[in-house]
């Protein structure tokens, strides 16, 4: 099936049909960034429902992002959002953090969900609930894109603010993201209280993915 008529419902159909009614969607955002948090969403649609416009969120741009958004909070089940921040991700590594964000939707949620759909290849251990991991989850699940929506909305809203702060870092336009006007900025003014310290910041251009 190629990606243009790829149907993101196909995963939640089938669980649907096989009982289970709370299936939560997870991602997260802010991995591959220099500053601020790594931020999880999860997400529980209505069974047998669809919401227009649900995609990967890296493929619609900030305005349509932020429309999708609010159409998601207003029309599925359950939604939730964690972040770990710096002290966070410096304690368990960034691939630790993103998970440890995923588990707070996880726990954030009342009644909890009875399956989870989650993107990537690493599942969440912490958990006996029924799971399956998947590569690419934010365009093969719509629960999963609809988590990368609300996970990359509330987390470029987190670093614009924190660019009144730190206006000459550019994170209202590049959101904590090594851009080669991020690295000239770190070069000039050095670190914030923001900055990942474990990865390697300035001249050297190397960072952590």
């Amino acid at each position: 099936m190629s990606a243009g008529n790829h149907n993101p419902y196909i995963l939640e159909k089938r669980l649907w049909d096989e009982g289970f009614g709370r299936i939560m969607g997870l991602d997260e955002v802010g991995r591959g960034c220099l500053a601020g948090p790594v931020v999880a969403a999860g997400v529980i649609l209505r069974p047998n429902s669809a919401i227009p416009g649900i995609s990967d969120s890296k493929k619609v741009n900030a305005k349509q992002r932020v429309v999708i958004a609010e159409k998601i909070k207003k029309n599925c089940l359950w939604w939730t959002v964690a972040s770990c921040d710096i002290g966070e991700i410096e304690i368990y590594n960034i691939l630790g953090a993103s998970l440890r964000a995923m588990e707070k939707c996880v726990l954030h949620t009342k009644p909890g969900p009875d399956y989870l759909l989650i993107d990537g290849n690493r599942s969440i251990t912490s958990t006996l609930i029924p799971s399956q991991t998947i590569i690419k989850g934010d365009h093969l699940s719509a629960s999963v894109g609809a988590a990368s929506i609300l996970a990359k909305v509330y987390r470029d809203g987190y670093m614009a603010d924190l660019h009144q702060q730190f206006p000459e870092f550019g994170w209202d336009k590049n959101a904590g993201y090594p851009t080669a006007y991020h690295f000239e900025a770190l070069d000039k003014y050095g670190i914030t209280p923001h900055h990942r310290t474990s990865f390697r910041l300035g001249t050297t251009r190397l960072y952590h993915q």
